[in-house]
């Protein structure tokens, strides 16, 4: 009976030794940490062990590193800054909850060079932001701001709630990624990009923004397999870009304008898409060259499911489907005052394909001429189901092969 207290305290020991080791170059030098043996190794940063998160980025060396965040709910009345490279800012998913309660406009987090000059030679490489939540307020200002940024990576991030845009990539020149995030009810954009290179935004959820995301005086966007629902505006707006490619993705009920391409647009396919009961139009490409509108779903898209307007040109429109919401045996799906379904309009366009699609119940038009003449069209081996069209109206164009029932 006298041995049983000595083996206890051995026990106790044996544990305390290696309690002593759970945490490997933290920034807290009162706690314990086991000795680092693997050259190379980075600083790893627990914020638990800060006064503020700001505390814990700025504890970060200039060589970079990694900051993790625990669980819990952290509000904050300055933006978070980060600004050196090689740095990964994570957090326990949407347990950890970093709350903007500014109320003047700033914005939650930013990511950029310690000078904030406007050139390339204030630029920083490889910052990623992964696995929390981040919301804001009315009077708050864009949620994610990132400023010259290459190879930026946004995944698992929930941004919510903000007065201005939910993130906001300012000449994020090289290689920006946006992944796997929910990007929800921000006054303006979900997602900005502004002079943005090579870009992938892939497999994302955007709700009631105001719009979804916008892409400007960019390159090579490839945005695929997103969720857009219930926008107070557009959903997808380009401009000045090209190379570009919009596929796979999900858009329904925008106030305004599922997909628009303006201002010198070209190169750019849209394509595999559903865009489902959309407002104020399906895809309207305003200023717009060198473009492919292919194997996309309109449905009971209620004004201009497809717009080729009088700065577009040189469009092929091929293997889309233009419906109301029939499910057979003469059924409509939606109850009369819902059923509205639009085709493609033509104003003033030309150089414009539209061979293989099938419109079907829709109105005014399957296609529809409006403005001055629209020429060099060819409208081939279309199906118009229940449907009429403007075809008569084309001038040096080549109608033949459609069948009209």
């Amino acid at each position: 009976m006298k041995t049983l207290p000595l083996i206890v305290l051995f026990f106790i020991m044996i544990g305390a030794a290696l309690v002593g080791q759970i945490h490997v170059a933290t920034g807290n030098t009162d706690s314990p940490a086991r000795e680092v043996r693997l050259p190379g190794t980075a600083m790893v940063i627990e914020a638990a062990f800060y006064p503020s998160i700001q505390a814990a980025l700025d504890a970060l060396p200039a060589s970079g590193g990694s900051v993790h965040l625990p669980p819990g709910t952290f509000e904050i009345m300055q933006p978070l800054t980060i600004s050196v490279a090689d740095v990964l800012l994570e957090g326990a998913g949407t347990a950890t909850h970093i709350k903007n309660v500014n109320k003047e406009g700033q914005s939650a987090i930013i990511l950029c060079h310690p000078s904030r000059e406007e050139d390339r030679n204030a630029e920083l490489w490889r910052i990623r932001l992964a696995n929390f939540r981040l919301t804001g307020n009315e009077a708050s200002g864009h949620g994610i701001e990132a400023r010259r940024i290459n190879e930026v990576f946004i995944e698992g991030v929930t941004v919510s709630d903000h007065g201005g845009d939910g993130i906001r990539l300012h000449y994020c020149y090289e290689d920006p990624r946006i992944c796997d995030s929910l990007i929800t009810y921000n006054k303006k954009t979900g997602v900005n990009l502004v002079g943005c290179h090579d870009i992938v935004v892939s497999a994302n959820q955007f709700e009631e923004n105001h719009d979804a995301i916008h892409c400007a005086d960019g390159f090579n966007l490839c945005m695929t397999g997103n969720n857009l629902d219930d926008h107070l505006g557009d959903g997808i707006v380009i401009e000045n870009t090209y190379g570009s490619v919009v596929s796979g993705n999900m858009i329904e009920e925008c106030n305004g304008t599922a997909i628009v391409l303006d201002r010198d647009c070209y190169g750019i396919t849209l394509s595999a898409n559903v865009i489902a009961h959309n407002m104020a139009g399906g895809i309207d490409l305003r200023d717009a060259h060198g473009c492919a509108v292919s194997a996309n779903t309109f449905t009971i898209v209620r004004r201009h499911a497809l717009r080729i307007g009088p700065d577009s040109g040189r469009i092929t429109v091929c293997g889309n489907n233009f419906s109301d919401s029939y499910i057979g045996a003469e059924k409509i799906k939606r109850a009369a005052d819902d059923r509205e379904a639009t085709g493609m309009t033509l104003e003033g366009t030309a150089d414009v394909a539209v061979v293989g699609n099938l419109f079907a119940s829709v109105t005014p038009k399957a296609m529809g001429v409006q403005g001055r003449s629209s020429t060099r069209i060819l409208f081939g081996y279309n199906l118009l189901r229940d449907a009429g069209s403007d075809a008569d109206q084309l001038g040096d164009s080549l109608v033949e092969g459609n069948l009209v029932r």
